[in-house]
């Protein structure tokens, strides 16, 4: 059965800490992406590691495979953006339907080691990213598809709360 895909918009979490996986973007920056992934990164290693790590929960919902998936390809497209931001003036960012990417990569038929491992390289080339940018830079601006309005400093605060919410998704 397909997962019903999620139209939410989740930018509210860049004024106030997230009630249900309990993280607080505000506190992130450029400069605290590093410690995020590689924190997230061994919680994500212990999941990928389950015996039951391809069963979804239910047949709405991902399971800790197909999640894990999801966080290595966002990595991806937020080196992505951040690189646009940083090397166009008024960037906007190209739609990604994360709902397609799950079913063209076919997320729940991955084997997880080989996810653990790209997870693994896709946070490091995103830390190392962020973590390069000079604070002069922290205000450049982009715009989402959708017309929601970034800087660098809140997308890098908007990617924090993804890897860490998708954590506590997964009971990471």
């Amino acid at each position: 059965m397909p997962i019903e895909p999620d139209t939410k918009d989740w930018t509210w979490v860049l004024e106030r800490r997230c009630e249900e996986c309990g993280t607080d973007a505000a506190v992130h920056s450029p400069v605290t992406v590093p410690d995020v992934l590689r924190e997230a990164t061994v919680r994500w290693q212990q999941v990928l590691a389950r015996s039951e790590v391809a069963t979804r929960p239910d047949d709405a919902t991902w399971s800790p495979l197909e999640y894990a998936a999801h966080v290595r390809d966002v990595c991806a497209v937020f080196v992505e953006r951040l690189n646009l931001m940083l090397t166009e003036d008024h960037a906007t960012f190209a739609d990604w339907d994360q709902d397609a990417a799950a079913v063209d990569g076919v997320y729940r038929d991955q084997d997880p080691q080989q996810v653990a491992t790209e997870l693994t390289a896709a946070a490091a080339t995103a830390a190392q990213a962020f973590g390069r940018v000079p604070r002069e830079q922290w205000e450049r601006s982009g715009l989402r598809s959708d017309g929601s309005p970034f800087t660098v400093r809140t997308l890098s605060q908007y990617f924090c709360h993804d890897v860490l919410h998708h954590l506590h998704d997964v009971g990471g």
